[in-house]
């Protein structure tokens, strides 16, 4: 079912509620990253998998597919994610988690710390550590075509992304700022040894800077997000998310 989600901000997101088999108590909310959509065809079969065995939100982050407003790179998604997750909580599912991936995977980061109880377990899939991060040239690439306006021109010719061209606020808090208090809400991270834009030490530094109450599991030949996961990863996960509890 398509719906429109508002957020708490004013924008409106492209959305669809896929609801679960019967007997299923779990909704999982997943998110893309950057550039990306609730409409690929990566992302869709993650969903489909997902959807074997809860029901499922999707949607595509503000300044996106068919969403309104600007991508601010991670800063305000957060919001994004908070109104599908609130629609999710007001159609009566006991159980609410959200599955990020890369961008979307800050912001369940982000979310799961700045509002305890909201959700019921959170799992972040590619996550940055750190907002600005240079340290790979696929991230140096990001970062020239987001930081000029002829870069988010082509951005924008290339994905169709509306990227904000309002400079980034240092204040943002980062994902390794809110890991640590995201306890007591089970976390999962997810990262690949061939991730070419975020490197492993990355998931590390996040699940050391969680401490034990994350799980981190690193995936052998996974490349990035949502691209580089699989629906067998999924499968597992969904098994994740039916066990876990605060």
């Amino acid at each position: 079912m398509r719906i429109t989600l508002p957020t708490r901000d004013g924008e409106r997101l492209d959305a669809a509620h896929l609801p679960g088999p019967a007997g299923s108590d779990l909704c999982v909310v997943m998110a893309h990253g950057f550039a990306g959509s609730r409409h690929g065809k990566a992302f869709r079969g993650l969903a489909a998998e997902l959807h074997r065995a809860a029901s499922v939100v999707t949607f595509d982050f503000r300044g996106h597919g068919r969403s309104s407003g600007l991508s601010t790179g991670g800063a305000a998604e957060v919001h994004d994610l908070a109104a599908a997750v609130e629609f999710a909580r007001a159609r009566g599912h006991a159980r609410v988690a959200a599955v990020g991936f890369s961008m979307g995977a800050a912001c369940a980061i982000r979310l799961a710390a700045a509002e305890p109880g909201l959700l019921d377990a959170a799992v972040a899939v590619s996550a940055p550590a750190r907002w600005q991060y240079r340290g790979t040239r696929r991230m140096r690439l990001v970062q020239g075509l987001t930081s000029t306006g002829p870069g988010r021109a082509a951005l924008r010719l290339a994905t169709g992304t509306r990227l904000s061209p309002v400079p980034w606020d240092p204040a943002t808090e980062s994902p390794l700022d809110a890991v640590p208090k995201v306890a007591p809400t089970p976390l999962l991270l997810i990262h690949g040894d061939r991730d070419p834009y975020y490197p492993l030490a990355t998931a590390r530094a996040l699940k050391e800077a969680a401490g034990d109450s994350a799980r981190l599991w690193v995936e052998a030949a996974m490349g990035h997000a949502e691209a580089g996961a699989s629906t067998a990863l999924m499968r597992r996960t969904a098994e994740w998310l039916t066990a876990a509890r605060p």
